[in-house]
C-alpha cells in the first residue's frame, strides 16, 4: 500500500492517489480498478475506510483511489461549501472561469490516472475498471459511459444518478459547466444511458435508509432509463442502510469480485 504525489499537466497541481498491489503484482501484471470517492473525500479515503485490500487481494486486483479535485489553487469561492470546489471536482472538464484551467477530473481519471499508473506500476495497460460513492459513483457511471473502450468494469455506490436533477448536480454543473444545461447532458448518467447504453453490465447499490437518497441520488431515474434504452443493470435496494462507509464495507467484495469477472480474472 503506498501513497504518492505528482504533477499533473491536466490540473496543472500537484496531485495525490493511492496504490495498493495485491501479492500477484510480485510476478506478474495485474488489472487495475480505480475508485472515485465523494464529497469532502480524497485519495486516502476509501483505502483506509472500505476494507477492500483483503478482497482485492484474495483476486489479484491493484486498487488505485485519487483525490477529487485540485488542491492549492486558492481560487475565490473554493472552500466557501463542502459540496462545490475543494474535494467536490465532480470529475469533469470545468469550462468556466476561474475553474477552467485546472477543474479538470474528468480527463485526469479518464487519461492521465491510468497512463502514470500503468507506467509506472505492475498492472496490465488496457485492463481497466472504475467504480466510486455517491459523487464518485457518478463520476465512474460518467466515465465508462463517456469512455467504454477504455473501461471494461463499472459499479458503483449510491450514485449521483441524475446530477442535472438535483441541488449537487445543479450548483456543481452551473458553476463548473455554466448556465447553457445541454452542456450538462455529457455528464448526466440517467442520460448518457438512454443514448448510448454501456456494453457490459452495471452493479448499483444502494442503501434505503440513506439521507440524501430522494433529494440528491435518484436511482429511480438511473433504472427507468436502463429500461428504457436496454442496459443492462443491477440495481440493488437495501433496507436500512445509509451513505457512510460501513454500507461500503458491507458490499465492497461484491463489486470486487463484479469487477473480477468483467475483467476477465
Amino acid at each position: 500500500m503506498g501513497f504518492y504525489t505528482h504533477a499533473s499537466k491536466e490540473t496543472g497541481t500537484a496531485m495525490k492517489f493511492g496504490v495498493y498491489l495485491p501479492p500477484q503484482a510480485a510476478h506478474r501484471r495485474v488489472p487495475a480498478l480505480y475508485y472515485l470517492a465523494g464529497l469532502t473525500c480524497t485519495e486516502e479515503t476509501f483505502l483506509i475506510k472500505a476494507g477492500a485490500q483483503r478482497v482485492a487481494a484474495e483476486l489479484g486486483i491493484a486498487l488505485v483511489a485519487c483525490d477529487t479535485s485540485p488542491r492549492g489553487l486558492n481560487l475565490p469561492g473554493e472552500a466557501d461549501s463542502w459540496d462545490f470546489g475543494l474535494a467536490a471536482g465532480f470529475y469533469l472538464d470545468a469550462t468556466q472561469e476561474p475553474w477552467k484551467s485546472s477543474y479538470r477530473m474528468g480527463s485526469y481519471v479518464n487519461e492521465e490516472l491510468p497512463s502514470l499508473i500503468e507506467a509506472n506500476f505492475p498492472v496490465i495497460a488496457g485492463k481497466r475498471g472504475i467504480f466510486g460513492h455517491s459523487m464518485g459513483g457518478h463520476g465512474a457511471l460518467v466515465t465508462a459511459l463517456r469512455n467504454p473502450s477504455r473501461w471494461h468494469s463499472v459499479s458503483a455506490f449510491a450514485p449521483i444518478s441524475n446530477p442535472i436533477a438535483v441541488p449537487w448536480g445543479q450548483k456543481a454543473f452551473g458553476n463548473y459547466l455554466g448556465p447553457d444545461q445541454s452542456t450538462w447532458e455529457q455528464y448526466d448518467a440517467s442520460l448518457l444511458i438512454r443514448s448510448k447504453p454501456y456494453p457490459g453490465l452495471l452493479l448499483v447499490d444502494q442503501g434505503l435508509a440513506d439521507n440524501f437518497l430522494n433529494r440528491e441520488l435518484k436511482p429511480e431515474n438511473l433504472d427507468a432509463a436502463a429500461r428504457a434504452s436496454g442496459q443492462r443493470l443491477s440495481l440493488r435496494l437495501h433496507a436500512d442502510y445509509d451513505h457512510s462507509y460501513w454500507f461500503i464495507q458491507t458490499f465492497v467484495a461484491d463489486h470486487l469480485v463484479h469487477h473480477a469477472t468483467q475483467l476477465g480474472v
